[in-house]
C-alpha cells in the first residue's frame, strides 16, 4: 500500500535507529507535539530503541486531553437540559467535574456519537423541535469541518443547530512551552496532520525566535525515526531550521481551501487548556457574524467554571514535565475504565499509550 507499508518497513526503521545512535554525542530532549506521534513511539517500542541520550518528551497535541474541565461540564449541562448533544466518540468518556457525557447519557440524555459535524446538522434538520449542539473539539485539523457545518446550517436555514467550540492552535502552545521556566526542550517534532491543513509558515518565526529545530513528521515508525534523526542531526551540528519529513502530505502553503473556510467562520482568541491554563491567541471562536451558532452564548453557559482535579497531573504531562508513570495514580486509581483525567481515556492520550503499550503498569 503506497505510503503506508513503506513507512512500516522494519529494516529501514532499524537503519535510522542505528544512524541516530551513530551521531548522538550529547543529551537531547525532543518533544513530539501530537498524541498520535506519542502512540506511534510507545506502541512500536521506539522509545526503548533510542540512545539513552535522546529523551522523547510527550507534548500537548491531544485535543481531547487539553479540552478544559468546564467545557465537559457545559456539554453535560446541555445534555441534562434536553439538548441533543453530538460528539466524536473519544469525548464521551472524558470525566467532567461530576460526570462524563456517557454517564449523562446513561441518565437519559440524548447523546449522539457521530463521525462528522455535518451529520449533526442533519440531526438538527430531522429534529426541528429540539436544539442540537455539536461538541466541536480539536486542533486546526478538525476546524474546517466544524466551520463547514456552520455554513451548511446557515445555507439550509437551520436555526436549532449550534457548536460548543473548543478549538486550540499548536504554534501558541509551543511558544508557551518554550517560555515556561522549567522548559528543557531542544527540538520539536511538529504534527503532520495539523501542518497538512495550515502549512508550515507559522513555524519559521518559532525556529528563529527560540533557535530551535522543528521537524514536521508523519505517524508511522519510519516517519518518526526519520524525524528524530533529522532533529538530532541539526542539534549535533548546532543548526536550527524547519524541515519537512512528511512532504508526501504536507505542503508549505497547506490546504488553501481549508484555511479559507476556517478564516471565514472563526477568529483567533484566547483559549484555556486543561492543566495548562489560559494561553493567549491559542484558539478559535466563532466570528460575530455566526454568533447565533455559538452554543455558549445561545444557552448562556459561558459562566461555568470549575477547578481541575487535584489528583490528576495532566498539566505536567501535557507540558512534558513528567511522564505518565511518574504520576502516583497511574495504573492504580487512574485506569482507562476509571480515568482521573483525559490523557488516560483519549485514544491519543499519553497516559493511555503507556497504560496499553508499555510495561510501566506491570512494574507498579
Amino acid at each position: 500500500m503506497k505510503y503506508l507499508s513503506e513507512y512500516r518497513n522494519l529494516e529501514a526503521t532499524k537503519r535510522y535507529i542505528n544512524k541516530i545512535h551513530e551521531i548522538t554525542t550529547k543529551n537531547w530532549n525532543i518533544m513530539e507535539i501530537c498524541g498520535g506521534q506519542t502512540h506511534g513511539l510507545v506502541k512500536n517500542g521506539i522509545l526503548e530503541l533510542l540512545p539513552d541520550k535522546v529523551r522523547m518528551i510527550h507534548g500537548p497535541g491531544c485535543p481531547v486531553c487539553v479540552t478544559p474541565l468546564n467545557l465537559i461540564d457545559k456539554a453535560v449541562e446541555l445534555l441534562e437540559n434536553g439538548v441533543i448533544v453530538c460528539s466524536f466518540g473519544d469525548m464521551i468518556r472524558v470525566p467532567g467535574s461530576k460526570k462524563s457525557l456517557l454517564e449523562a447519557k446513561a441518565n437519559g440524555g440524548d447523546l449522539r456519537v457521530l463521525y462528522s459535524p455535518i451529520e449533526a446538522v442533519t440531526v438538527a434538520k430531522q429534529n426541528p423541535e429540539k436544539e442540537v449542539v455539536f461538541f466541536a473539539v480539536g486542533f486546526e485539523t478538525t476546524a474546517p469541518a466544524n466551520a463547514l457545518s456552520v455554513l451548511h446550517a446557515e445555507k439550509e436555514g437551520i436555526t436549532n443547530y449550534s457548536i460548543l467550540t473548543s478549538h486550540v492552535l499548536v504554534p501558541p502552545a509551543m511558544e508557551a512551552i518554550l517560555d515556561d521556566e522549567f522548559n528543557t526542550i531542544n527540538a520539536f517534532l511538529a504534527a503532520g496532520h495539523v501542518c497538512a491543513i495550515m502549512g508550515t509558515e507559522e513555524y519559521y518565526p518559532i525556529v528563529d525566535k527560540y533557535k530551535i529545530p522543528i521537524v514536521v513528521t508523519g505517524f508511522e515508525p519510519l516517519d518518526l525515526v526519520q524525524g528524530i534523526y533529522i532533529a538530532v542531526n541539526q542539534l549535533e551540528s548546532k543548526t536550527y531550521k524547519l524541515e519537512n519529513q512528511y512532504a508526501r502530505v504536507v505542503k508549505e502553503e497547506g490546504n488553501i481551501a481549508a484555511k479559507k473556510v476556517i478564516q471565514q467562520v472563526f477568529e483567533v482568541s484566547d483559549r484555556e487548556w486543561r492543566g495548562i491554563g489560559l494561553i493567549p491567541n491559542s484558539g478559535y471562536r466563532l466570528r460575530k457574524k455566526y454568533e447565533q451558532y455559538d452554543a455558549e452564548e445561545k444557552f448562556n453557559i459561558s459562566n461555568i467554571k470549575v477547578p481541575e482535579n487535584a489528583n490528576c497531573i495532566a498539566g505536567e504531562i501535557l507540558k512534558g514535565l513528567k511522564k505518565p508513570y511518574e504520576c502516583s495514580q497511574f495504573g492504580k486509581t487512574c485506569v482507562p475504565a476509571n480515568p482521573l483525567g483525559a490523557p488516560m481515556v483519549s485514544s491519543e492520550g499519553a497516559c493511555a499509550a503507556y497504560y496499553h503499550f508499555s510495561n510501566h503498569v506491570i512494574d507498579q
